[in-house]
Parts: C-alpha cells; sequence; structure tokens
C-alpha cells in the first residue's frame, strides 16, 4: 500500500493552523479573550509582518531606487505604523485622519505619501509645508496647487523651491476592472486619477508637465483584489510609456519617478501566499522592463497584501439555534468588524475555525452553519452554512486572515464598542509574546464620544 506524504502546501497549512493555535490558548489563559470582558478580540502577527516586509524588499532589485510605503487604510493603528517604519517602510496616507497618524508613528515626511481624490487646500498646505509627496488625482486640484505654489514664491527668492514635496499626476490607464468593480480602479469611468486613453487627455497632460517644471512624478494604480496580475502590469506600463513619452517630447529628463500604487491580491481561501512580491514583479518585468531600467525611481503602495494574512479575530459563541434545518451560531463577531464580507460575501469570503473554550480546535463531523454576527440585521453573517464541527455556546471562532482591513476599520452599526487589537511574537520555545496595539473601547466611552 502506498502512504501519500503531505504536501507542501499541506504542511504549510498545518504549520499556520497550530500556530494559531497556540495563540489562542495563551489568549484564553491571559485573558484576552474572555467570555465575559472580552467576547471579541483582534490579533496581529508580527512575525509574520516583519517576514512580509522583507519578502517585499526582497522582491525588487537593488538596482532599482525603490521606497515601500504601507498604505494606512489597511490598519491604521499607530504601534502597527510604528513597527513597519522600524522594518524601513514608507506610509501611504488618504485622509487628514491617515496623515495624522502616520506624522504620530514617525515617518519622516519625506517617506509619506498624500493621495485621496478629496484632499482640502489645508492638507495641500499641510504637505507642500512639510515636504510630503503629494499624487495630485484631478485637474482642479493641479489649479490648487498652481495658486498655492504662486502664493509661496512671492514670498520666497526665486532661487527657493517653493516647496520640497515630490508632485506628481495620478493618471489612470484605463486598462479595465478586475472581478471585484469596487476595487477596480482603472475603469474607464473609475473617480480616479486623470484619463489617458480619453480622446485629447493625454495631450492636455503632456502640456501640463511642459508648462511645471515641478511635475516629476507619475502615479498608477490599478486596483487590488480581484485584479489580476497582468492586468495591473498594462496599467503600470501604460504610466511607464507616458513618462518616456514626456521626456522624450520635452527633451529633458523632467519625470524622474514612477508611484505603481500597491494592490497585490491575497489569497483567502489557503495559507498560502499566493501570489507573491515575486510574482508580480516578474509580471511587472514582462509588461514594463523599462521601470527597472535605473532610469526611474520607484514607490510602491502596498497594504492588504502585506498585513491580511498576518492577523485573525477570535470571538466567542453566545447562542446556537436551528432555523428551517439551518443550525446558526450567533458569535460576537459581525459587521462591525467583518464588513466587507458581510455586505460583498462572494467577493470577500473568509476562512473560519472552529475551537474549544480553551482556544484548542474542535474536530468532530463537519456540519453545515450559519456564523451570524451580533449586528441587528438578518444579513449579519461571517459564513453561510459553512461545514464546521458543531458549534456550541461559550466555544470560539477565528475569522482568518484579518489583519487587514477588519477589526481596525471598525463599522458602528448598533454602537457596538470596537475590540481591542493585540500584536503577538512566538519565540523559539513557543513561548507567546501579547503586545497591546489598541485597548477595547468601553461603552462609557462609547457614551461619552456621542455627547
Amino acid at each position: 500500500m502506498t502512504i501519500s506524504q503531505p504536501t507542501t502546501t499541506e504542511r504549510s497549512g498545518r504549520q499556520a493552523a497550530a500556530r494559531r493555535e497556540l495563540v489562542l490558548r495563551a489568549a484564553v489563559h491571559r485573558r484576552l479573550v474572555d467570555p465575559e470582558d472580552a467576547l471579541l478580540a483582534a490579533f496581529v502577527d508580527l512575525d509574520g509582518m516583519a517576514a512580509s516586509v522583507a519578502a517585499l524588499h526582497r522582491a525588487f532589485p537593488d538596482s532599482v531606487d525603490v521606497l515601500h510605503t504601507f498604505a494606512a487604510k489597511a490598519n491604521c493603528l499607530i504601534p502597527v505604523l510604528e513597527r513597519l517604519r522600524g522594518l524601513g517602510m514608507g506610509c501611504e496616507v488618504a485622509s487628514p485622519g491617515e496623515f495624522a497618524q502616520a506624522l504620530a508613528a514617525g515617518f519622516d515626511a519625506a517617506r509619506i505619501v498624500l493621495d485621496s481624490p478629496a484632499k482640502t487646500r489645508r492638507e495641500l498646505v499641510q504637505a507642500l509645508d512639510l515636504g510630503v509627496a503629494v499624487n495630485i488625482d484631478n485637474w482642479q486640484e493641479l489649479e490648487r496647487i498652481d495658486e498655492i505654489l504662486r502664493t509661496r514664491e512671492t514670498r520666497e527668492t526665486r532661487e527657493t523651491r517653493a516647496t520640497r514635496s515630490r508632485l506628481g499626476i495620478r493618471v489612470n490607464p484605463q486598462v479595465g476592472g478586475g472581478t471585484i468593480g469596487a476595487m477596480s480602479t482603472a475603469t474607464a469611468t473609475s473617480k480616479f486619477g486623470i484619463t489617458l486613453a480619453d480622446e485629447g487627455s493625454a495631450e492636455q497632460l503632456l502640456a501640463a508637465f511642459r508648462e511645471r517644471p515641478w511635475l516629476t512624478w507619475i502615479h498608477a494604480h490599478v486596483g487590488s483584489q480581484g485584479c489580476p496580475l497582468d492586468l495591473m502590469g498594462e496599467g503600470v506600463a501604460a504610466a511607464v510609456a507616458f513618462a518616456e513619452k514626456v521626456n522624450s517630447e520635452l527633451g529633458r529628463r523632467q519625470v524622474v519617478g514612477i508611484d505603481i500604487g500597491g494592490g497585490l491580491p491575497v489569497n483567502f481561501a489557503g495559507d498560502d501566499t499566493d501570489p507573491t512580491f515575486e510574482t508580480y514583479v516578474d509580471r511587472l518585468r514582462a509588461h514594463a522592463p523599462a521601470l527597472f531600467s535605473g532610469d526611474f525611481q520607484v514607490v510602491t503602495e502596498f497594504g492588504r497584501s502585506l498585513l491580511a494574512k498576518n492577523g485573525f479575530t477570535a470571538a466567542y459563541v453566545e447562542y446556537t439555534k436551528t432555523s428551517g434545518g439551518r443550525h446558526i451560531a450567533v458569535t460576537h463577531a459581525g459587521a462591525q468588524v467583518a464588513t466587507r464580507t458581510v455586505f460583498m460575501p462572494d467577493a470577500w469570503p473568509i476562512r473560519i475555525t472552529a475551537h474549544h473554550p480553551s482556544g484548542a480546535a474542535k474536530d468532530g463531523d463537519l456540519v453545515p452553519q450559519d456564523v451570524a454576527g451580533p449586528c441587528c440585521f438578518a444579513g449579519d453573517l461571517v459564513a453561510k452554512a459553512r461545514p464546521l464541527p458543531l458549534l456550541a455556546p461559550g466555544d470560539l471562532v477565528a475569522l482568518l486572515d484579518t489583519g487587514a482591513y477588519y477589526a481596525t476599520n471598525h463599522f458602528q452599526y448598533n454602537s457596538l464598542p470596537e475590540p481591542a487589537v493585540h500584536g503577538y511574537t512566538v519565540d523559539a520555545d513557543g513561548g507567546v509574546h501579547f503586545e497591546l496595539l489598541r485597548r477595547a473601547q468601553t461603552i462609557a466611552e462609547l457614551v461619552s464620544a456621542g455627547r
């Protein structure tokens, strides 16, 4: 009889599951999750985060001058941002709040990139004062920058630059969308950027660069989850081609950098990291070889792909019931921490594991069950008819791959308070070490915030 050996993927999955179980057991033991006082908590794997950042840095050749920035929207907790800064990352921000969080986390202004299609004049002035890079989204914003710089030039000598900021234009290469429309930002009618393919638009952009020698960067971001790598490569290639056209037509090396955005999709079906940063760089080489020629500086803005798989959310089962023959487990994790999964379950399915109150993994026959949240609407389900060992009150469920865009992007439905977020590391002897990244919001704090 031939006994099949486990594949590398299977071994990797078992190791990841064992590590999560080890962490969840330790969290229960230390009452970071507790059936009375901590019904819901999120966890970020700080070791895994460091490994993901290292993989990103390895993927790009040393011959390219690249600044990797972290998209703060993916996990805006200041302790997380501080850790990322320590790992050599810059920070991409897209709101006044994220801008303030990046500064509070200690990022140098020169390593912050300000995006957003709705930047206020105040934000722009602050960015130009500090020397933060700005990706200009539209013609009206460009006019606003013109006005701010003109005002500064009247106060400064002609020999003094009006700002130290790297200024560029976000272009929409209009290469199409992926399988999730809401995550596709390079469609024909996207709200982001200035179009390249619309009639006369490229010529108008070329004139804008000719008239403004301080415009020295091009930014393009095709999308994220659901976007094929080749589509993303085509968008970057269009941005690089336009940069080369600007430099050729103007007869000078004006565009010196390309911001390629982020958006690497994440595998939510298993523990493997697929695609990898190395795979993406290979596709970029195929579509936009000039990006690696050394002629351009490069900025990246990855977020979800760095943190999603380095986190999970744990919640207690409060009640179980059957309805129409369907088993239902009512838990404390729902739309408030898994908003996209609840409202777009087909686009954002997540894995769920079942655990005893001790944190140990449950086994036994798999029974289709709805895993429901606490929110007061019928659709608050993080999984529907999901085969799991039969859950009981007091059990725990773990929502996997939630290190980005889940508990840290809290949805305040039913005035449910924000859960605690804990970082963790595991030493060589299997010891689990926790670090509080965000304490749980109390009901008293929630009430006082509404006064």
